[in-house]
């Protein structure tokens, strides 16, 4: 029997979820498998894969065949490298401590670059929204800039309407008034 290590979709349409099972390579895409490895969920940023190594480990040592995207996922998570250092420990290469010391150290590094890119994403975000918020009120100003013109010429044709209507509408009424 053939064994794939694959992704099976779940999830609802245009939001996909995905599981990383071993499964015998004559199974359905989303049919019978023999083990869960893990979890994968393209729809976050970054995309958030959760993976039992040392079952994966198993399946690559048991001579399973990872699809291209479930070996890139193996890879980023660091699995086809414990599997490749678990046979050099297998050929006397390198003893287990070496083995566990070089992938402990391959993990802290790959913590890191994750941290960075999320610090890096969540800074471009905070960013993107100030300059959003900088365009809009400049928007804003030049609006009630626009407006002010307008409400200064209303409020200069409301004075000149009391003056003319303050204004005698005659010179005799004028005079008049102004003996009075």
């Amino acid at each position: 029997m053939s064994v794939k290590i694959r992704l099976q979709r779940h999830g609802k349409k245009g939001k996909p979820f995905y599981w990383i099972v071993a499964a015998d390579a004559r199974a359905k895409r989303d049919g019978k498998y023999l083990e869960k490895l893990g979890t994968y969920n393209p729809n976050v940023n970054p995309a958030v894969i959760d993976l039992n190594i040392d079952k994966a480990v198993q399946w690559l040592q048991n001579g399973a065949q990872p699809t291209d995207t479930a070996k890139n996922l193996l890879s980023y998570k660091g699995a086809m490298l414990k599997n490749h250092l678990v046979g050099g420990v297998r050929k006397g290469a390198l003893t287990q401590e070496q083995a566990d010391a070089k992938f402990a150290a391959w993990v802290e590094e790959k913590a890191t670059k994750i941290s960075d890119k999320e610090a890096g994403l969540s800074q471009a975000q905070s960013d993107a929204k100030a300059a959003a918020f900088a365009a809009e009120k400049a928007v804003n100003e030049a609006r009630i800039e626009a407006a002010k013109p307008v409400v200064e010429e209303v409020v200069a044709e409301v004075a000149v309407e009391e003056v003319v209507e303050a204004a005698p509408e005659t010179i005799d009424e004028a005079q008049e008034k102004a003996a009075e």
